[in-house]
């Protein structure tokens, strides 16, 4: 939700330009000074990238002490609850194309073949040159360069990022929290929103760069700031950057008040940061050599010592993460697989010692996953324990080492569960976020984004609950930037597939008497042109299964067709750009992306299927039996072809109008689509294709 500075893919501008040719009749069409389709010319040969048929790799039991210099650890390892053994003795598997790996990016064979397929795509694509630059200026005309993200306060100062026209990078700031509120009753909201649109005019009054990272990226081929953290005195400023492309970051320190960089050494560890329990502490994560995030290091500023090792993550399926509790009396240590997972913890009240202790809040145990938020001398606890589908919402005492039998399920004032996990309860929890006063969640119900808040009592019993309802059916919302524990309302990010984004202020005292505080402008759009709708498909597995999409249009494009759903379409078939993703249990949202008006307002219908491998139905839409996961990998593939087969069914597109198009993981479903289903689609755009 964050302004969007211009760094268009120019493959997705090609992307578009196929999918938005009016004609839709053939996928290349060259002109006279490249490559005509005749009978006496073809397609341009791509690059062929070398194989090289001598290239092993070893899977199964591998000796440490094996004298073959080919073999070695790093062996393809079976799901961790597997209890088939390892290969032994190990099979070699051909890896033809493994020499193309190059963490260095120098290799000057891969980098040919490289410079090759972009060639290539320029040539190809060379006939809708026009076409890419039209809808690259439509993408430029719906943006609104120089803007400024949502302000919020922490402590006594409100941050923001600006961005400016021209410019790639973001600008961080912030100002001084207003001492006294105007007699007309204007807030740094309203201040705000009175900003002329100037790059030159601050957004509020005594306006401060902390960091310009325009500046930082000047003379460098690569710059990314991974995280910037305030300390809790707000005087010093850390922030973590690549300035090579390897996702490995330096740490930096910076004194706010005088611009003093402080001497730190600290280099090739992860994005992510978090200050102790005042400004002489920092924790960060260090890699191993797969670049797995394994390690939680403890810094202290001005000291010479070596740094404090105080977590060490084993299990190569494992991924370390930490985060510091609302109310920052703790620091979370999270250790992760895909199945299961284990938090650990330091009171950071006594982490200045020369020893922090670290204490494990439950000791892993297969897939059982679970996160914790701390509220006032409790844990809360979002877990599958029980084997539940989905999480519950748990409580616990804040002591070490307590085993999962502590935990109890928070109730309503009636008994019943709050959250039970179980398939039966139409409410899925996702996180957890801890405030004074009340609790936020958010999670999803009937297969869309929800956030409630609930006020626990001293002893955690929910003394209310409330779900945030909104007035359209598809839609997105999630939390927004709330730095303060001690709060009266939050910040939460509001959009759909016709509304752009909105930042609106939710008071705890009456969640119904909402504010806009600030909505992303999109220049020249009406909302009043367009519609949007969600409906459900018949998956063919016979299960009852029903699969959402999402879909928006002009409104004149599907005017009369109302019933198509029910009745068929009798009138002329309309294009269709069929979107889908599906994998990791991670949810394609209905939210609001100016790109996406460039095929619509050329009269195409855009279309979202949410298959199965995704989250949005909660973790079942993803896990086995009936998910899109390992051996029901295949349900991701069929929901989408059956969402297809039923626009094509009901006559509102025809296979000579309807595209279709997913990027990595949903590059590989496009892949198995079009195989199932060549039939279905005129054009296929597979973006960056894990396959």
């Amino acid at each position: 939700h964050s302004s969007i500075s211009v760094r268009t893919s120019p493959l997705l501008v090609q992307s578009f330009a196929f999918a938005a040719n009016t004609a839709f009749t053939r996928l290349f069409r060259y002109s006279r000074t490249t490559v005509k389709m005749t009978a006496s010319s073809s397609v341009p040969t791509p690059p062929i990238i070398r194989r090289d048929e001598d290239r092993f790799v070893w899977i199964g039991k591998v000796a440490d002490d094996d004298e073959d210099p080919n073999k070695n650890n790093n062996v393809l390892r079976q799901a961790e609850d597997s209890k088939e053994p390892l290969l032994d003795p190990p099979v070699a598997l051909l890896d033809p194309y493994g020499w193309i790996r190059d963490a260095s990016r120098t290799k000057e064979e891969v980098l040919n073949h490289l410079h090759g397929e972009n060639a290539f795509t320029e040539q190809i694509t060379s006939s809708s040159a026009f076409l890419q630059e039209e809808i690259y200026q439509d993408f430029l005309r719906m943006l609104q360069e120089t803007d400024y993200t949502t302000p919020a306060v922490k402590g006594n100062f409100i941050y923001y990022k600006r961005t400016f026209q021209g410019k790639s990078y973001s600008v961080h700031c912030r100002a001084p929290v207003l001492t006294t509120t105007p007699d007309d009753g204007e807030d740094f909201y309203a201040l705000a929103q009175q900003w002329d649109k100037s790059a030159d005019t601050p957004i509020l009054p005594g306006e401060h760069i902390l960091l310009d990272e325009n500046q930082l990226a000047e003379g460098k081929s690569h710059c990314d700031v991974g995280t910037i953290q305030i300390s809790p005195s707000g005087n010093l400023m850390a922030y973590t950057l690549d300035e090579i492309g390897g996702e490995k970051y330096k740490l930096f320190v910076q004194n706010l008040e005088t611009k003093e960089q402080l001497q730190i050494d600290v280099v090739d560890i992860d994005s992510s940061i978090s200050w102790g329990a005042d400004d002489t502490s920092l924790y960060y994560l260090r890699f191993d050599d797969t670049h797995r995030p394994f390690q939680v290091y403890k810094h202290i500023l001005n000291l010479k010592e070596e740094d404090q090792l105080l977590y060490q993550e084993d299990d190569e399926l494992f991924w370390v993460g930490l985060h510091k509790s609302q109310d920052e009396k703790f620091l979370f240590i999270d250790s992760s697989s895909k199945e299961t997972s284990e938090v650990h913890f330091v009171d950071l009240s006594t982490a200045q010692e020369a020893n922090a202790k670290v204490s494990c809040i439950s000791k892993r145990r297969n897939k059982v996953l679970y996160s914790v938020e701390h509220y006032n001398g409790s844990f809360l606890i979002a877990t599958n324990f029980g084997g539940t589908k989905n999480m519950r919402f748990m409580v616990a005492p804040t002591v070490d080492e307590h085993s999962e039998n502590s935990w109890v399920d928070v109730l309503l004032p009636t008994g019943e569960v709050l959250f039970s996990g179980g398939l039966e309860d139409t409410k899925c929890l996702e996180e957890i976020h801890v405030f004074e006063s009340h609790t936020v969640l958010s999670g999803r119900e009937h297969g869309m984004p929800s956030l409630w808040v609930l006020q626990l009592d001293a002893n955690t019993s929910v003394q209310s609950f409330t779900k945030l309802e909104f007035e359209e059916d598809a839609h997105d919302v999630s939390l927004g930037s709330n730095y303060e524990y001690a709060v009266d309302s939050i910040l939460i990010h509001y959009d759909s597939l016709i509304t752009p984004t909105q930042s609106i202020r939710i008071p705890f005292a009456n969640p119904k008497e909402t504010r806009v505080v600030k909505e992303k402008n999109v220049p020249g759009y009406d909302k009043s042109l367009y519609a949007c709708e969600r409906f459900t498909v018949s998956s063919r597995d016979g299960t009852g299964t029903k699969i959402p999409v999402s879909m928006v249009y002009r409104k004149e494009v599907i005017a009369n067709k109302y019933n198509w759903k029910e009745e068929g379409n009798n009138e002329e078939a309309v294009k269709v750009h069929l979107y889908g993703y599906g994998s990791y249990g991670m949810c394609c949202e209905a939210d609001f992306r100016p790109t996406r008006f460039a095929l619509i307002d050329r009269g195409i219908v855009y279309a979202i299927a949410h298959v199965r491998g995704g989250g949005e139905m909660g973790r079942q839409w993803y896990e086995e039996p009936n998910g899109g996961k390992y051996l029901c990998k295949k349900n991701t593939f069929r929901d989408f072809v059956d969402v297809a087969r039923f626009l094509v069914e009901k006559k509102l597109t025809d296979p000579t109008k309807l595209s279709c198009e997913g990027r990595s993981a949903g590059g590989l479903l496009i892949g198995a689509v079009i195989n199932e289903a060549p039939e279905l689609f005129k054009v296929a755009i597979l973006g960056v294709p894990f396959v």
